[in-house]
């Protein structure tokens, strides 16, 4: 019995020692992306045109207004001045941040005025809980504003309807008394 269990096991040890084959994996094809019929659109089924976006020249609206403006009675030279963001009260989208910057690089390039530089006019509507897009503009508010900055004049600007054609309103206030030292309307086309 011993014999017969030890042939076994040799048996069994042999047959684990046999030297492994070499396999090699199977080829791998790339699998193709399922290609979807794309919808054909009927002649019924127009795609509608996307609305096209009117560029306005807000540097030859304004110019012409700084020009009053700078000239016009009691406005003194070199003083501060805050130019409050021009407001929309169409029923149309503008882009009034350009209008604005529009506004504040002709006031620069008079020099007649020392303008409030954009970061102080940020940091002062987040000190004073204004957001920077405030549709409802008024014009207490900006004079609130001007008040916080030291400013000696605000302009305030608005587009508006007037009878059916879009007009910049412009106003240059006194920021001590609220008194509107100067005010000018331009189309905007």
């Amino acid at each position: 019995m011993k014999r017969i269990l030890f042939v076994m096991l040799s048996a069994i040890l042999l047959a684990s020692c046999v030297a492994p084959e070499t396999q090699q994996p199977a080829p791998v094809t790339p699998a193709k992306p399922e290609k979807k019929p794309e919808p054909s659109v009927g002649p019924s089924e127009k795609v509608p045109q996307p609305p096209k976006i009117q560029s306005i020249d807000w540097q030859g609206i304004v110019q012409p207004l700084v020009d009053q403006m700078i000239n016009a009675n009691g406005v003194e030279a070199g003083k501060l001045l805050l130019v409050d963001s021009v407001k929309n009260n169409t029923n149309s989208s503008l882009r009034t941040l350009k209008a604005t910057d529009a506004l504040m690089s002709a006031i620069s390039n008079k020099q007649a005025f020392q303008v409030v530089p954009k970061s102080q006019v940020h940091v002062a509507r987040q000190a004073l809980g204004l957001s920077a897009e405030d549709s409802l503009g008024l014009r207490s508010k900006s004079i609130g504003l001007a008040r916080y900055l030291n400013a000696d004049y605000v302009l305030y600007s608005v587009v508006a309807n007037n009878q059916g054609q879009r007009d910049l309103e412009m106003q240059l206030m006194l920021v001590k008394t609220g008194e509107i030292l100067w005010s000018g309307r331009g189309d905007v086309n």
